[in-house]
């Protein structure tokens, strides 16, 4: 399946002499660890859409569609990696922890660390409100970036590239987020999506003072997306995110 994926993502690396020229190759080769043979497609993996009417460009020669390969590219990888280091956990499990790795905010996170982002081609508004450091930019440039070198190196190149960025951090990815980032992840699909804050309110409370039982709904745009029940309301919202989460299909 990949490759198929990847035969309908090699064409249209368009790129103008004054993008090439805006990135120094050699210190990109040396930040990602990985020798790539076709500079245009990593042109292409750092060209933010803002960036387009300078190079008068259509939409499909920013970094979006490497960055959706890229996506599917990590999932791959990281799922194959718990499922071998985990043959005794259920899917339900992997799903989670598969969905905190490859989170926004972890991969801007570590796009951050790699600062890959003096690298970014932006337009001069977008680079002057932030957008160097901007977690949005820098997850889905990592992503575009995994799908350059899918495209350029095929999948082993992929795999390794992931594996030596991504994955040496997974303990404690998974110490610090796992069962306490669901709230995180559901403000994080709705901020990006500009849908606002995720609204949580009490819907009703059981049993005796000393053994209360809470139940919280969670609401994006006054729609209940999620409802979960818990002897405390933060466990109780948490509950309800991910509830939440599971039917927007993020995890």
């Amino acid at each position: 399946m990949l490759n198929w994926i990847k035969v309908h993502f090699t064409g249209l690396f368009h790129s103008s002499s004054e993008n090439a020229h805006n990135i120094e190759f050699a210190a990109l080769r040396e930040t990602l660890g990985y020798d790539f043979r076709n500079e245009e497609i990593f042109v292409q993996a750092l060209k933010h859409r803002s960036y387009l009417p300078i190079t008068q460009e259509h939409r499909i020669h920013s970094n979006e569609r490497l960055e959706l390969l890229g996506d599917a590219v990590l999932g791959l990888v990281v799922i194959e990696y718990l499922y071998n280091r985990y043959p005794h956990k259920e899917e339900g499990e992997l799903t989670n922890m598969k969905s905190l790795v490859v989170s926004r905010r972890i991969l801007a996170k570590i796009g951050r660390a790699l600062k890959i982002g003096r690298y970014f081609l932006l337009s001069e508004a977008e680079e002057k409100s932030g957008g160097r450091n901007r977690a949005s930019i820098n997850s889905d440039a990592l992503e575009a970036i995994i799908g350059a070198v899918y495209v350029d190196g095929g999948l082993e190149f992929a795999r390794r590239f992931i594996e030596e960025k991504i994955l040496p951090n997974f303990d404690d990815i998974i110490k610090d987020e796992l069962h306490t980032n669901f709230k995180s992840m559901l403000l994080e699909y709705s901020q990006s999506r500009s849908l606002g804050t995720p609204c949580y309110h009490v819907h009703c409370v059981e049993g005796p003072d000393h053994e209360r039982i809470f139940t919280i709904e969670v609401n994006i745009q006054d729609d209940v997306l999620g409802r979960g029940t818990a002897n405390s309301k933060k466990r109780a919202e948490q509950s309800a995110a991910r509830e939440a989460l599971k039917r927007l299909y993020i995890i």
